[in-house]
Order: C-alpha cells, then structure tokens, then sequence
C-alpha cells in the first residue's frame, strides 16, 4: 500500500512539472520580442592543413518581432578570434558571427563560442567548431 502511494505521487509531481514546462514553452512562444535562430551551431573543418584558412561563418536570423541585439560574443580561448553583427538586427533579417580558427596549431580540435543576446528563446547561444589540423607533406 505504501509503494502503491509513493507511486501515485511520484505520477503526480512528474505529471506537474511536465505540465509546468508546456506552459512556459508556450508563453514564450507566444511572447513578442526577438528571437534568434541559427541555420547551424556546429562547423566540423574536418582535415585541414597547418596555415590553411581557418575561417567559417555561423548564420542567424531574428525571428521574432523585435530588434535582436548581440551584447556579447566570446571564444572559448584565445586560438579563436569571432566578428559579428555589432547592430540591431531587425525581424526577419539575418546577421552573421565570423569565426577564425588559428589553424598554426597542428592537432585535433574543438572550441566554442558563447553568444549573449536579448533573445527571449535563447538569451545564450554556444556555437562549436572542430577538426584536425595537420603538417603539410
């Protein structure tokens, strides 16, 4: 008997929080202000060669109903060095974050940029890149 209850609540608690969760999932689909939506958060360079272009470009749009503001744009070290749209960037249009890789460092990869913006979806964003630099032959 006491299992049997100690499900039930357990059933109950689950059932709320999942219930909690679609609800604010769809306040804030219905809230206005900006929204940012990337085309991908992922750049794989694959097999690149030591000095070769380490240059890649992360597209995103504002999909909301507000301008979409970039306040911060970080690398997770210094090998990484972004660039990205310094205005607004008004609904329906896109901005970029340009991201260099210093490809002088023979190895394999990964990094990430961290994105801070008033998106009201997602006010942090990270974008990854990754691959293997290699001595040329």
């Amino acid at each position: 008997m006491k299992k049997l209850f100690l499900f039930c609540m357990l059933a109950l608690v689950t059932m709320g929080a999942v219930n909690a969760q679609e609800k604010k999932e769809e306040a804030t689909e219905r809230a206005h202000g900006p929204r940012i939506t990337f085309a991908e958060r992922e750049h794989n360079y694959g097999t690149i060669q030591k000095g070769g272009d380490g240059n890649c470009a992360f597209t995103f749009t504002n999909t909301g109903d507000e301008p979409l503001i970039l306040s911060s744009v970080r690398a997770s070290c210094g090998c990484t060095t972004p660039k990205w749209t310094q205005k607004p960037v008004m609904p329906g249009k896109t901005g970029e974050i340009g991201v260099r890789y210093n490809t002088n460092n023979p190895g394999g990869f990964t990094k990430t940029v961290t994105i801070t913006s008033n998106a009201i979806n997602e006010p942090r964003v990270v974008v990854k890149i990754k691959g293997n630099v290699v001595n040329p032959n």
